[in-house]
C-alpha cells in the first residue's frame, strides 16, 4: 500500500505516519529524513542536495525525485510506503506517480489532514517549547505556511480534482486522530 500524507506544517503527519508505518510494516519516507540520509551516505544525489542546502536554497524536484527513485528501489519498499509530506509541489506529485507506475504501482490513498490555522499555530508553538526546534520559531513558522499555501496547497487541489483524496479531521487526541485515519483507510 502507497499513502500519501498531505497537510500543513504541524497537522500531525509526522506522528500519524509514524503510527501507520509501524502497523502497517511500512517505511515511511519524510522529504527531509531522506535528504539528511543521502547527504550522510554521501551518495551522488546527496551531496548534490547538500550543496543546495548550504547555499541556503530549496532542493529541487529533480533532487528530490532522484532521492525516492534510490529508496523505491530499496526491498523494504517493495511492498509500499507511506509518503510523509514528500510531495510539495505539482512536479513532484507527476513524477512519484510516474516513480510507482515504473513499478507497477500506483497511490493508494492521499490522506490530508485538516487543522484548522489557529490550531497549528498552537501546536507548533507547543512543540518549539517542548522540542527547541528552530524551524518552529514564529517567523520560520510564517514562511513554512507561506510556502505550503502556495506550493503544496495546489497539489492538495490536483490530488482532489482526481477522486483520490481522503480528509482527515486532524484535530483532537493522537490516539482519536489514529482512530480516524485507521477508519478513513477501512483498516483495523
Amino acid at each position: 500500500m502507497d499513502l500519501l500524507l498531505l497537510g500543513p506544517p504541524g497537522a500531525g503527519k509526522g506522528t500519524q505516519g509514524a503510527r501507520l508505518a509501524e502497523h502497517l510494516g511500512l517505511p515511511k519516507f519524510a522529504t527531509g529524513d531522506l535528504l539528511r540520509d543521502a547527504v550522510r551516505r554521501g551518495t551522488p544525489l546527496g551531496l548534490k542536495a547538500r550543496a543546495v542546502m548550504e547555499a541556503g536554497q530549496l532542493v529541487s524536484d529533480e533532487i528530490i525525485l532522484g532521492v525516492v527513485r534510490d529508496e523505491l528501489a530499496k526491498p523494504a519498499a517493495s511492498r509500499g510506503v507511506i509518503f510523509d509530506g514528500v510531495v510539495r509541489t505539482i512536479p513532484q506529485a507527476k513524477g512519484v506517480e510516474a516513480l510507482l507506475a515504473e513499478l507497477g504501482r500506483r497511490m493508494d490513498h492521499v490522506l490530508f489532514f485538516d487543522v484548522p490555522d489557529e490550531e497549528l499555530l498552537a501546536r507548533l508553538e507547543r512543540r518549539r517549547t517542548l522540542e527547541s526546534r528552530a524551524d518552529d520559531d514564529p517567523d520560520a513558522v510564517a514562511v513554512r505556511l507561506k510556502a505550503y499555501r502556495e506550493q503544496t496547497a495546489p497539489v492538495l487541489d490536483w490530488y482532489e480534482q482526481r477522486g483520490e483524496v481522503l480528509r482527515v479531521d486532524a484535530v483532537g487526541s493522537i490516539e482519536d486522530i489514529a482512530t480516524r485515519v485507521h477508519e478513513a483507510l477501512g483498516i483495523s
